[in-house]
């Protein structure tokens, strides 16, 4: 329970304003992208390391759980307050600090928006790839907390093969500095690794330094329709093994595309599946490469559209970008899983989800990035039907059983939150658990910062 002499004390550090107390100021903060509902005791929006370092030296004295938060874009419950306590709203924490030209380099805050530091990196001639859907809205710190992904994970990796250099702030209010401006470093334990996708149970971070890359000179965009799943997955291996690495590779079963067809200029009765794929890099490569995945996708069957100029490309990955919010057109609620396994076992994983699906009477979309295999697997049902829920929680148990058993993994960006906490024996075993959990108590000893996330009990 938080006392008013430890609000009191917060509004000293961050100002009135900045202290939210009241059931309607904290139920602002008590969701995320999941659809799950946890009440704050306490919001704070700092704007400084130090605000951050004296919040938590008081946090961790009276043993008050913390929980840092962006945009609440997780899909695992990454940021939720589920023990109550107090919230930290990073989002004032906005700034780009600076975008070094002659060093590809960009320093930003944890509350600037992914999209927005693309889009000053473009300005420049510069480019930071990585590119989760939710773009416009999710932020830098979150994206690092959670190790996010994206739709050029295929050529370029993800948010962890950006992060040169954190500044963060320890749960028992130490501020510390990790990595360097180097594109190389080989010097001790490199803990970047480690606080990268650790979720926030670790510490606050309050400064980043991102690798840039220079901007692509030519980007081309196909849209492939299939009359098959099938063939449609045995494309993807065959543009992989032409030697071609797209920028990204999307997946969208038929019940994706129905549930955007009115952005597809295509006639979707017949479509049971779809690909997008984008090249990029050095304009004769890129055109050479784009009209020799047009020649393979053709020669499966596939209907084709390549976007002509920025707005059709632009247009084209809006239909991708939709499926997840236009998902609640067709369902009260979805439950959404990413799993990502070898490109080899992607037929048979979905064949595997077709036959729970059917075992449990229950609906269920595929989509996602079929190029590095992670794809997210989507449940179709109302939460409000428990016993339906219940069919639910078992056929996300096969799912993800299925998932190891052939090599995958149970997360490839979404992380593992607290929904994906009770399955994660299924992956880790028990020596490497109890490391992790060393680990996490060496930085936590109070177990203050996001308890309840990533480890179950």
């Amino acid at each position: 329970m938080i006392s008013d002499r430890f609000v009191k004390e917060m509004k000293n550090i961050v100002g009135n304003k900045n202290v939210l107390s009241s059931r309607e100021e904290c139920m602002c903060y008590s969701y995320d992208a999941t659809g799950q509902e946890y009440l704050a005791d306490l919001v704070v929006r700092p704007i400084t390391k130090e605000e951050i370092s004296q919040i938590l030296v008081l946090a961790n004295k009276e043993k008050i759980a913390v929980y840092p938060r962006g945009a609440a874009t997780g899909m695992t419950g990454g940021c939720l307050p589920i023990n109550g306590g107090l919230v930290i709203d990073l989002t004032r924490m906005n700034k780009i600090m600076e975008i070094d030209t002659e060093n590809f380099w960009a320093i930003v805050e944890p509350g600037v928006i992914t999209a927005d530091l693309q889009t000053a990196a473009e300005e420049k001639g510069l480019f930071y790839p990585p590119d989760p859907a939710s773009n416009k809205t999710s932020t830098i710190g979150g994206n690092i907390a959670e190790s996010a992904g994206g739709l050029r994970g295929l050529r370029y990796g993800t948010t962890k093969d950006y992060v040169l250099s954190l500044e963060m702030v320890l749960p028992t209010g130490e501020i510390i500095n990790l990595g360097s401006k180097t594109l190389k470093s080989a010097t001790g334990y490199n803990l970047i690794s480690l606080i990268v996708g650790s979720e926030g149970t670790l510490g606050i971070i309050t400064k980043a330094v991102l690798k840039l890359l220079p901007q692509p000179e030519c980007t081309h965009t196909l849209l492939a329709a299939f009359k098959d799943k099938e063939v449609t997955i045995a494309t993807i291996i065959e543009i992989i093994k032409s030697k071609i690495v797209p920028a990204a590779l999307e997946f969208m079963d038929r019940t994706a595309i129905q549930c955007v067809k009115e952005y597809f200029e295509l006639n979707t009765d017949q479509i049971e599946a779809a690909l997008i794929i984008e090249v990029d890099g050095r304009e004769d490569t890129v055109e050479k490469e784009i009209r020799i995945i047009e020649e393979i996708t053709k020669k499966r069957g596939a209907t084709t559209k390549i976007a002509k100029n920025v707005k059709e490309r632009n247009k084209l990955w809006l239909v991708r970008k939709s499926i997840s919010p236009a998902i609640y057109k067709i369902c009260f609620t979805k439950v959404n899983e990413d799993i990502c396994i070898p490109r080899t076992k992607i037929v048979e994983m979905l064949n595997k989800i077709e036959e729970i699906s059917k075992k449990y009477g229950i609906r269920v979309m595929s989509y996602g990035h079929a190029g590095d295999g992670n794809f997210h697997i989507n449940i179709l049902t109302d939460k409000r039907n428990k016993e339906e829920m219940k069919k639910v929680e078992k056929a996300i148990k096969e799912i993800f059983t299925y998932t190891i058993k052939i090599e995958g993994t149970l997360s490839g960006e979404h992380g593992i939150g607290n929904t994906k906490s009770k399955y994660l024996n299924l992956e880790i075993k028990e020596t490497e658990m109890e490391l992790m959990k060393k680990i996490k108590n060496l930085f936590d000893p109070a177990n203050i910062m996001n308890p309840g996330k990533i480890f179950y009990n």
